[in-house]
């Protein structure tokens, strides 16, 4: 693969062979995030489990403490209390079979995190085909399925991430923009590491955290010195 002068560039600051404690690798891709736009920083953490086997899944969700510098858009499909508690939250859009409908018919996947109450998932399911594959199909252990859709909202808009495992044994996820700087990207890091951690499957054997990386979008990767995790 041919990169460009300013990748080139950047990754000469960047020494491969070294894994770096977390500080000093965000301060690298502070630096090495040249784009004209304000870049996203994400994680990428390689675990020692086999996604193939249900018991060894790792999924969840955390509410970063600075958030991930992006404007989320978050609907709900609820009714009642529920839908009121969804709108006073700043739920972009909330409905009922309505709402199903313009999802389903209409193609409708304009936001970035559905809400709802376990009462309505008779009706949400019927979304799966359309929103498994991108992701945004809710889920209890996101926190995307809950009675208190009001602080799913919430939690949503200020920040709330999900992790989970890909068919590589990878976690993908968002810590925040290179405009944070740092010293907040290192403590949305180290919150994000810490939930990983917790979430480690009982039947995981052998060292759980392979590997972690850290890089802008347009960046070079950044080794983290993953053993103060293990």
């Amino acid at each position: 693969m041919k990169h460009g002068k300013k990748y080139v560039d950047a990754a000469k600051k960047v020494d491969s062979t070294k894994q770096y404690d977390s500080g000093e690798a965000l301060d690298l891709v502070c630096q090495t995030a040249k784009a004209k736009f304000d870049e996203t920083v994400e994680l990428h953490v390689r675990l020692g489990v086999d996604s193939r086997h249900a018991d060894q899944q790792v999924r969840g969700a955390v509410v970063l403490p600075h958030g991930t510098g992006k404007d989320v858009r978050v609907i709900a499909i609820a009714k009642g209390d529920a839908a009121k508690a969804a709108e006073e939250a700043g739920a972009m859009m909330v409905g009922e079979a309505d709402l199903v409908a313009k999802i389903q018919n209409e193609g409708f996947i304009d936001f970035d995190v559905l809400v709802t109450t376990p009462d309505m998932m008779g009706l949400v399911g019927r979304l799966g085909k359309v929103l498994g594959p991108r992701g945004l199909m809710p889920n209890p252990k996101a926190g995307t399925v809950t009675p208190d859709v009001g602080r799913a909202v919430a939690e949503a808009k200020a920040g709330k991430i999900e992790y989970r495992l890909d068919k590589s044994n990878i976690i993908h996820v968002p810590i925040g923009k290179a405009s944070f700087g740092a010293e907040k990207l290192d403590e949305n890091l180290a919150t994000v590491m810490d939930a990983i951690v917790k979430a480690k499957p009982a039947a995981a054997k052998g060292t759980y955290i392979r590997s972690a990386t850290v890089a802008s979008t347009m960046g070079p990767g950044v080794r983290l010195n993953s053993t103060k995790y293990a």
